[in-house]
């Protein structure tokens, strides 16, 4: 049901900003072809780099010298103080009948010899002092953005045709009742930019040939700016704290700073995230207090919880309680484990009903961190003994085990196993019945991993988890199979007194979001992972996963304090599985070493100036040269340029480390169509 009370137009304050109204919004330019990572909107592509540009300081006081150096020339002519010798070309070119007699024409030509004198003084001195230059770049752009950019919600368009405003795209399908409802709830205020969005997606299912545009047409005039709402009936979140555009689906994270070390179209220009870019999976590396969080964890939450709400995202943002991620009211589910107060239980077993699959998930989520040092150097053998365990229950039973349940049967206690026999024989399941005796012979042997699995599994089964991960009953507790519906999931992690069970639940999340994402039937919608500190989750299968994930309209969003949290062979991998890699203001001399080896190396031009002692022969030259030495404490030199093109680091472990400023980052974007940015130093807090 929609919301009884329309929410606020973009033009209210909702956070620390207020944002401008909804049609201005609309109009708003945005720039087409930008480079991946740029804020469109009311973006300006800078125009071609001038290697010679001259920087603004010194170009103001060159032209105020040089223009104080024109008028002392002047003055000192016009009061005589070099002679009269400037006049001789007037005195030749005048009758001497016109000063001697006074009259008007010798006034006019004198007035005139002096304007045309000073027009050529004032263009030899402009051209020293580059006045066209200063007119150019300081004068020239304030008249045009005094004459040039009209308001954009007061500029004149092109017709209803031309008027994001108007709904053209509906208009030229025929539905013209419908744009004209639209139309004017947009221009009244009742609508805002997620109901602009939202009925733009139901508008593209209809083209699609997923709905029909009677249907569509009515339910848009039964219900205006409300129509196809959101299942829990939300039109806005309750706070906003970052900017964002969901006409480009972007959220703004920073501005690149205005840095000799960033690419010259990058200098100054905002810089955002969206799905384009998120479907390729985002590293964070940076020490706490350096911003991962608050601002870039927590705005990609917000913008993509704004996105799921306009159907078009499902979004599960995952990290410890209290981690700021967001407000309860802006999650439509909020899982959190280890807390009574909870409305959600989470599925151990990712709902799916295959005990393999089940198994296989499960075995990553419990011993996924020691599995290279395990026989095989996987969690398959954990991944087979789980499957004979959890197969034979669900044929018994029709359900998957309890953790105590599971606990019982791993650690091969004769009552469990007896009983589960018991139910497959009355169940007649003889198959199942021979896992299970298969399970039997191998408890013990060298190399078995039941007592291992037995032992982590036993970290969940904790008085604290007691109401969790229940099997029994009509309880169903929350699944990731849910992806293909425009959720908002946030689930807490217990990280105080329960570190390693936290952990084992983050691998387990993270397992369960690849497998669901990539198993989804309908890929319409885009799905995202934001792991808040994924210290001890990144595994072998686990970077596979991650790699799966561009290929199925989904990303994840993963930060670390260090990349000595990652084992250190998938270190370099982990970097290269990502599109988008992003270190923080503090990191290590060793992780910027990775970052600057993933990043590569480039062609710059460089310029070697050697100084070379000037020595003179003849005798008036070496007074002078005395004097100067005198005077300046420095012998009389000579510079001597080099330039050549030479390739080095973009960015170097020692620059990471030491040159990029509090609140700042070095990030590098690539879209899912294979785009690639440059790492950009941004300036976070802009």
């Amino acid at each position: 049901m929609p919301s009884a009370v329309p929410p606020a137009a973009p033009g209210t304050v909702h956070g620390p900003a207020a944002r401008p109204s909804l049609v201005a919004w609309l109009r708003a330019p945005r720039a087409a072809g930008a480079a991946p990572g740029v804020w469109t909107y009311g973006h300006k592509p800078k125009p071609p780099e001038e290697p010679d540009r001259i920087p603004g300081r010194r170009l103001l006081s060159g032209a105020l010298i040089s223009a104080l150096c024109g008028w002392l020339v002047w003055s000192l002519l016009w009061n005589g103080y070099l002679g009269g010798y400037w006049l001789w070309p007037l005195a030749l070119l005048t009758p001497d009948s016109w000063s001697e007699n006074g009259n008007m024409a010798y006034v006019v030509a004198t007035y005139t010899y002096y304007g045309i004198f000073l027009c050529a003084i004032a263009v030899v001195f402009g051209r020293v002092g580059h006045w066209s230059e200063v007119w150019r770049r300081y004068v020239v752009p304030l008249f045009r953005r005094a004459w040039d950019e009209p308001d954009a919600e007061a500029a004149p368009v092109a017709g209803p045709a031309g008027d994001p405003v108007e709904w053209p795209q509906l208009r030229d399908a025929g539905a013209h009742s419908a744009a004209d409802r639209l139309a004017a709830e947009a221009r009244a205020g009742a609508m805002n930019d997620v109901d602009h969005a939202r009925i733009d997606r139901a508008w593209q299912s209809v083209r699609a040939g997923r709905g029909s545009l009677a249907a569509f047409t009515d339910t848009v005039l039964r219900h205006g700016a409300a129509s196809h709402g959101h299942p829990s009936g939300a039109r806005d979140l309750p706070v906003r704290t970052s900017q964002h555009d969901l006409l480009a689906h972007q959220v703004r994270i920073g501005t690149a700073a205005d840095d000799l070390r960033n690419p010259y179209q990058h200098r100054g220009v905002g810089l955002a995230l969206d799905p384009d870019v998120l479907g390729t999976s985002l590293l964070a590396v940076g020490p706490p207090g350096s911003g991962k969080t608050g601002r870039l964890v927590r705005p990609v939450v917000e913008s993509l919880c704004l996105q799921a709400l306009a159907g078009q995202v499902a979004v599960v943002a995952v990290g410890a309680a209290g981690a700021g991620l967001g407000a309860d009211e802006a999650f439509d589910v909020v899982v959190k484990i280890g807390r009574p107060d909870s409305a959600y239980d989470f599925d151990l077993y990712g709902g799916t009903t295959d005990p393999d699959e089940a198994a296989g998930i499960l075995a990553e989520a419990l011993i996924g961190d020691m599995a290279a040092s395990l026989p095989g150097g996987d969690s398959r053998r954990a991944a087979t003994a789980l499957a004979q365990l959890l197969g034979p229950y669900r044929a018994a039973h029709g359900r998957f085990p309890s953790v105590p349940e599971l606990r019982e049967l791993l650690d091969g206690s004769k009552t469990a196993i007896g009983a589960l026999r018991e139910a497959l024989e009355a169940a007649g399941e003889r198959a199942q019945a021979r896992e299970l005796d298969a399970r039997v012979r191998q408890s013990g042997s060298p190399g078995d991993a039941g007592a291992l699995l037995a032992d982590r599994i036993a970290l969940l089964d904790r008085p604290a988890f007691a109401d969790f991960f229940d099997t029994t009953g009509d309880r169903r507790p929350f699944s990731l199979r849910a992806l293909e519906h425009p959720l908002r999931v946030r689930i807490d992690l217990p990280e105080r007194g329960h570190a390693e069970a936290s952990r084992m639940l983050a691998r387990l999340v993270l397992a369960q979001f690849t497998e669901c994402a990539v198993g989804r039937a309908d890929r319409s919608l885009f799905a995202c992972l934001v792991l808040d500190d994924a210290s001890h989750t990144v595994t072998p299968e686990a970077l596979r996963g991650i790699q799966r994930l561009r290929s199925a309209h989904a990303g994840a969003v993963l930060t670390l304090r260090t990349l000595d949290d990652v084992p250190e062979a998938l270190r370099s991998a982990l970097l290269g599985a990502v599109g988008c890699r992003m270190a923080c203001a503090g990191v290590t001399t060793w992780d910027g070493a990775r970052f600057a080896e993933v990043w590569g190396t480039e062609w710059v031009e460089t310029r070697d100036v050697t100084d070379r002692q000037i020595i003179s022969d003849e005798p008036f030259t070496k007074v002078l040269h005395f004097i100067r030495k005198v005077v300046t404490g420095k012998a009389v030199t000579t510079q001597s340029v080099t330039v050549r093109k030479v390739e080095r680091e973009r960015w170097s472990a020692s620059e990471l480390a030491h040159a990029v400023p509090a609140g700042h980052a070095v990030l590098s974007v690539t879209s899912v169509r294979g785009e690639g940015g440059p790492p950009v130093l941004v300036d976070l807090r802009g």
